[in-house]
């Protein structure tokens, strides 16, 4: 089985980032939170202190799942020449006459507000591999986009 995770090296520097911020700022506020709340008394009948145990729930998940992420993580270099859209590649492309420019990433870096698409994404998925000039169709929840790629950054 393949646990191999692919980020671009920007993306692990920002994935390891969260996971300290998470261990070593976050989770020690939340357990300090919750010595609180248990020393203040009746724990059946205290919402501070079951709202302070789920959050430390929550964010121990977050950080197993954080470690998992950067333990498996297989940087992806993008290569000098860049004649196919690959991962970590900027690709301009044209859709009805407007051109934009996303970024190919791993699925943790992915940001739809900031243009940066995961490479498992429909569109990620159709870019893949592709030269300038190309045309890719592919399903978006609207229907059938055609975009044709313009160059790749």
């Amino acid at each position: 089985m393949n646990n191999r995770i692919c980020v671009t090296a920007d993306g692990l520097v920002k994935i390891k980032a969260v996971l300290s911020d998470l261990k070593n700022k976050k989770r020690p506020q939340v357990v300090e939170r919750l010595a609180l709340a248990r020393s203040q008394g009746d724990l059946s009948e205290n919402n501070e202190y079951a709202a302070a145990r789920e959050e430390l729930a929550f964010l121990d998940g977050r950080i197993e799942e954080m470690e998992t992420v950067v333990s498996n993580a297989f940087v992806s270099t993008v290569p000098v020449l860049k004649n196919s859209v690959c991962l970590g590649c900027k690709v301009k492309v044209k859709i009805d006459g407007n051109e934009m420019i996303y970024e190919i990433v791993g699925e943790f870096e992915a940001n739809p507000a900031l243009k940066k698409v995961s490479a498992n994404s429909p569109l990620g998925k159709a870019l893949l591999g592709r030269k300038p000039g190309e045309e890719v169709e592919f399903d978006a929840p609207a229907g059938k986009v055609v975009y044709k790629i313009v160059d790749i950054c």
